[in-house]
């Protein structure tokens, strides 16, 4: 049986949806396949989230990701917002969800951990809920 794929998508595909493909291929990936986008992109990745990241899960998000836009990944099976308090991207999918969450651009360190671990928690889960066919 072939792994749903899941994208994690967001406006601009820079913050939380690109911590989240991440922790996705680290807890989800005997599970599902991780994608993130956007409709819109930016020159890299924002380096906070990197740096969070990094120092949290030791991935660098720099070495194996990039903005994308929604047209860059493959047909998907189940969408997540990150929460985007404005109209978020569109993506058919079988299943679609909206995590609702704040965006810590430009905000403190602990802000950032706080959104990754919030992330990583609901990365178990999804993965959790795919397994059990809970979806």
């Amino acid at each position: 049986m072939n792994k749903p794929k899941v994208a994690f998508i967001c406006v601009h595909n820079s913050c939380r949806s690109q911590m989240a493909e991440a922790l996705g291929k680290k807890y989800g990936v005997d599970v599902f396949e991780s994608y993130s986008a956007g409709t819109e992109t930016k020159p890299q990745i924002n380096q906070d989230a990197v740096r969070i990241i990094k120092n949290l899960y030791h991935i660098d998000m720099n070495e194996t990701q990039r903005s994308k836009l929604l047209s860059d990944i493959p047909e998907v099976d189940i969408v997540i917002k990150m929460g985007c308090n404005v109209v978020c991207p569109y993506l058919p999918a079988k299943h679609v969800e909206d995590w609702g969450l704040e965006d810590p651009t430009g905000k403190s360190d602990e802000e950032f951990i706080k959104i990754a671990k919030t992330i990583e928690i609901k990365v178990k889960e999804l993965a959790e809920r795919i397994k059990n066919n809970k979806l």
